[in-house]
């Protein structure tokens, strides 16, 4: 009768000392990745240098693609779509294993410095869902960019290396909050009052003015004025680093796992792929956390054009084909799920939800309710997705993002789907989800890692 029911052990208990080392030195290499890259550009930039040592050429470097060429476009600095060309042509479809560079964050607002009695401050405007309590009181550093008028592009980083100062958004002394702590937990901190704090000393020739010194110290380091601030892109992002967590050391807490924790998965997995029977596809796109608009998130027709190039340079394109391609085409949308926390059970339904340890996470389907906003994948595509993770010994676990009512979420995969594409999602269940430190399991890193790799051969 055992043999009719579901695996439901911890991945650990059937793991080797063997395998274990290897997820281990896996989720070394990751933690490093994730210390390297903690926005949507400087995740763009590290993969494109990774790419490139492996063997992956801009598509502007090719001018006709053949069977096992690596290929990848960046859009705006934001976006990188990496193929490796298959033997089959792409008429007959692609595998698709899409992620996002994007986290949960708070960026400065277009005129952001500003003094406040005698102490200086940044504004800023939240990012994506967050509890914005969670923000306050923990170090943080400034990473982006400032284009001055001229167009010079100035690179910026403060926060990370551990001579650089942090900042912080100060909060309410327990002993003079107790208005505050009467209040709801999404009314606590109000977003307005989400200023990093920058400065205090003032400029003794400018009314003793702390702003003004603080410009004063920008112009001397990066040669700005205020208004500079106008054109840049300027993210604070928790100054914590990427760490193992535990005796056991079997879990990883860092910053922006959801979901960088699937772009670095998908990106190795790809790494690995040669010449393959159908075309892969990787792509990391930019804006899901707040809905995938705009010409760097999915909603855009960039990844189209894409596509499009690929059977240019394959010398197959004709009109409507690259409709016939996304309608014979598969994917899996990288993206992580929430993982079972015993400390709030009851907003889980445990039959249908993720466990840490226990492989990665198929979502059949998202949205909220009534399965508003969702992407549904049909039974016929679950099954081949699930015959392919056993025939590889793949662990996995099929979920849903907590109760009908209490739960509710959102991926890229309806807009692949809306393309004609077979999509499910498929990504590592993570606790503390949006917080500025997420954990996840090693365990079903090195799992996504193995089924994103299988699909690209399948």
């Amino acid at each position: 009768m055992n043999e009719l029911l579901k695996n439901e052990k911890s991945g650990w208990e059937e793991v080797s000392q063997e395998e274990k080392d290897k997820i281990y030195a896996f989720s070394n290499e990751y933690m490093n990745f994730l210390n390297n890259a903690k926005t949507e550009r400087e995740i763009i930039k590290e993969t494109e240098k990774i790419a490139r040592e492996n063997g992956f050429k801009s598509l502007d470097e090719y001018a006709e693609l053949y069977p096992g060429d690596k290929v990848y476009y960046i859009n705006r600095a934001k976006n990188i779509y990496l193929a490796v060309i298959g033997e089959d042509s792409l008429e007959s479809g692609i595998n698709i294993v899409g992620a996002h560079a994007d986290s949960p964050r708070l960026d400065l607002k277009p005129n952001p410095l500003y003094q406040e009695g005698n102490l200086a401050y940044l504004k800023t405007h939240y990012y994506g869902g967050i509890k914005k309590y969670q923000w306050t009181a923990i170090p943080l550093a400034i990473h982006g960019i400032i284009i001055k008028e001229n167009g010079e592009k100035i690179e910026v980083k403060i926060g990370e290396d551990e001579n650089d100062p942090i900042f912080t958004v100060t909060d309410l002394l327990p002993h003079l909050a107790k208005e505050q702590m009467q209040k709801k937990i999404s009314e606590a901190i109000n977003a307005e009052n989400l200023s990093i704090l920058v400065g205090s000393i003032p400029d003794k020739d400018e009314k003793a003015s702390v702003k003004n010194n603080i410009l004063n110290l920008l112009n001397k380091k990066y040669g700005i004025k205020e208004e500079d601030f106008v054109s840049s892109e300027l993210e604070i992002v928790p100054a914590f680093k990427c760490r193992t967590l535990g005796l056991d050391e079997s879990l990883v807490a860092g910053y922006g796992q959801d979901d960088k924790v699937c772009v670095y998965t998908a990106l190795r997995a790809i790494l690995n792929i040669q010449k393959p029977k159908r075309t892969a596809v990787c792509l990391f796109s930019d804006k899901e956390e707040i809905g995938s608009m705009g010409n760097t998130g999915m909603e855009s027709h960039v990844f189209d054009t894409f596509i499009a190039e690929l059977l240019n340079k394959t010398r197959i394109n004709r009109p409507n084909l690259l409709d016939k391609v996304f309608c014979n085409s598969k994917m899996l949308s990288a993206d992580v799920d929430a993982g079972v926390d015993p400390l709030y059970i009851s907003v889980s339904d445990t039959n249908n939800a993720g466990f840490l340890g226990k492989g990665v996470s198929i979502n059949k389907y998202t949205g909220s309710g009534g399965k508003y906003n969702s992407s549904d994948a049909n039974a016929e595509y679950v099954a081949e997705i699930r015959k392919l993770f056993n025939e590889n010994k793949i662990r996995f676990q099929v979920a849903e993002l907590g109760k009908t009512d209490i739960g509710g979420g959102g991926t890229i995969a309806y807009i692949l789907a809306n393309k004609g594409v077979d999509v499910i999602d498929c990504g590592v269940p993570v606790l503390s989800m949006h917080a500025p430190y997420e954990v996840t399991c090693k365990y079903d890193i090195y799992s996504a890692y193995r089924a994103y790799e299988a699909f690209f051969k399948n």
